[in-house]
């Protein structure tokens, strides 16, 4: 499953916490590589314990915790704290898939990569290139928002970024462990949430609404790996 979510940071958000980024110390991106990503990887990175990563990087969790469609397509149990990377002309990052289990440098704690999440602070006509391209059952998928819009897919997809050939692309990447570990399970429940929440629109004092929300609650306690 992927879904795309828009406007997940507001215009002055976006404004200010780009100002942020971009007066930030960057470095080598492969002080995160796994030895796979090593290999393909060639752009930069804000190093995980700056100040300004963690600063903007909890204005992203706030927003991410209010944002319904996020929590209702990531079903969120554990988030890894934003990473932010830039890619320059000549920059590129080969296919690769990320790894299973993440561990966060400053607290230690350990958390199983269910879903990649890219949320883009550059605009798609500050750049050429830098698409993501993300291959999965649901087909090859390239990617390029505008800033501050979202994209959510499984952590097991093959992906790359292709070359920037003009610009700069700039964006924070982070991993989510879902309540729902399976991605199968986790498309079934957001395709009912979707249908609950255009039926409340639509004829919200139909009695199946109430059927139809319990079969959602029941799905989930089942399936939650909490």
């Amino acid at each position: 499953m992927l879904i795309t979510i828009p406007d997940v940071l507001g215009p002055q958000q976006l404004a200010d916490c780009r100002a942020r980024l971009e007066a930030a110390d960057w470095v080598d991106g492969n002080v995160t590589s796994g030895h796979q990503s090593a290999r393909a990887k060639n752009n930069q990175q804000i190093p995980e314990e700056s100040a300004v990563a963690r600063e903007v990087g909890g204005a992203i969790m706030e927003a991410l915790s209010r944002h319904p469609v996020f929590m209702s397509a990531a079903l969120p149990q554990h988030v890894f704290p934003p990473l932010f990377n830039r890619y320059g002309a000549g920059h590129r990052f080969g296919a690769h898939v990320d790894n299973s289990i993440r561990q966060h440098r400053q607290s230690g704690a350990r958390i199983r990569t269910d879903l990649s999440a890219t949320l883009f602070f550059a605009g798609p006509d500050e750049y050429d290139g830098g698409e993501l391209v993300i291959e999965d059952n649901f087909g090859t998928q390239r990617v390029k928002l505008p800033a501050g819009h979202l994209v959510l897919y499984p952590a097991s997809s093959l992906h790359h970024v292709t070359e920037v050939t003009r610009g700069r692309r700039m964006g924070a990447f982070f991993w989510i462990q879902s309540m729902i570990r399976d991605d199968g399970q986790r498309r079934i429940l957001w395709g009912m949430d979707q249908s609950i929440q255009a039926l409340t629109q639509a004829v919200p004092d139909h009695p199946a609404l109430i059927s139809l929300t319990g079969s959602y609650h029941n799905l989930l306690r089942r399936w939650a790996d909490v």
